[in-house]
């Protein structure tokens, strides 16, 4: 495994339930961590718990990519390119057809697709140019296999889907990896917020889907995951 000693790092999404757990795998493996989100003073929060410098965390909304650019260039004045990108932003709606409005599925798609496409556009072009990095999404298991009352949120994780295997393409003459991480259900605060009967104590627990994202982001030079899918327990393997 590669270690991740003074790796410089980047989780988008910081403040989210695993983002944050992420974040302190990281800090704790010695990695030279920048933070992102759009909260602000949660941000600040983490920092602070984490001894992350002030300089390194940055409020930014995904989908405005001149924030996403201007995130890209001040990390960049400082190291030539990442050597790992997490991207653990997103949004969930679920809601049935005839219940989803044109701004509901519209900010979905902008946020987790577009946003996407927004980082991969501002972080990417310097680890292609270095010929080495890795750059880590988490889909989800919808992303995979739809559900009903997730069309929103299915289409933009399977849109993810494609983009990242279309631009995975491109990479094959260098040693920028991808990797896809596909939860099934995960008790963190994205659930706080979805009108839907789920029993959380039966779900992956935020923790260890961090430890799933922080060993992959260890993986060997001589080798790539691609993808990894972690279900709860008690649901049905895909």
């Amino acid at each position: 495994m590669e270690l991740l000693s003074n790796k410089n790092v980047l989780v988008v999404g910081a403040t989210g339930g695993i983002g944050a757990e992420v974040t302190r795998l990281l800090k704790n493996s010695q990695a030279n961590v920048f933070i992102a989100a759009r909260n602000r003073s949660k941000l600040n929060e983490l920092a602070t718990a984490n001894n992350i410098p002030a300089d390194q965390v940055f409020a930014v909304d995904v989908t405005q990519p001149e924030q996403v650019e201007a995130a890209a260039y001040q990390i960049h004045a400082r190291i030539p390119a990442l050597d790992i990108l997490i991207n653990a932003s997103g949004i969930g709606i679920i809601r049935p057809l005839e219940n989803l409005t044109y701004e509901d599925f519209n900010q979905v798609i902008d946020t987790n697709l577009r946003g996407t496409f927004h980082l991969l556009k501002s972080f990417l072009p310097p680890m292609k140019e270095a010929k080495k990095g890795l750059v880590l999404n988490i889909p989800g298991v919808l992303g995979k296999t739809p559900m009903a009352g997730a069309g929103a949120y299915a289409a933009s994780k399977y849109g993810i889907d494609g983009l990242v295997k279309s631009v995975r393409e491109e990479l094959k003459r260098t040693n920028v990896r991808i990797t896809n991480l596909y939860l099934g259900g995960t008790d963190t605060p994205f659930w706080d917020h979805i009108d839907m009967k789920v029993s959380r104590d039966k779900f992956v627990v935020a923790r260890e889907a961090a430890r799933a994202v922080w060993f992959l982001c260890q993986q060997p030079n001589s080798g790539v995951v691609s993808e990894m899918v972690i279900q709860p327990f008690n649901h049905q393997a895909i």
